[in-house]
């Protein structure tokens, strides 16, 4: 009687850890962060961005910022 008490209990607190789970990740912001059974939240790897692709970036920022420069130097 006590051991099927005891494989109910384990369902549900695996149910429950679950559910812990889930609203960490919601609350976290994270897409799927995956937790082990100890409760740690692993964090997602981030992509690397070539340096190519960095160049671009940080180009098209400066437009920007140039154009925005231009324009609050024309209204003041």
């Amino acid at each position: 009687m006590l051991a099927m008490a005891l494989v109910g209990y384990e369902l549900e607190k695996k149910k429950i850890e679950e559910r812990i789970r889930e609203i960490r990740a919601q609350l976290s912001g994270a897409r799927a962060a995956k937790v082990s059974s100890a409760g740690d939240v692993a964090v997602p790897k981030r992509r690397k961005l070539s340096a190519a692709a960095r160049k671009r970036i940080a180009a098209a920022q400066k437009k920007r910022w140039a154009e925005h420069r231009k324009k609050v130097g024309q209204a003041g």
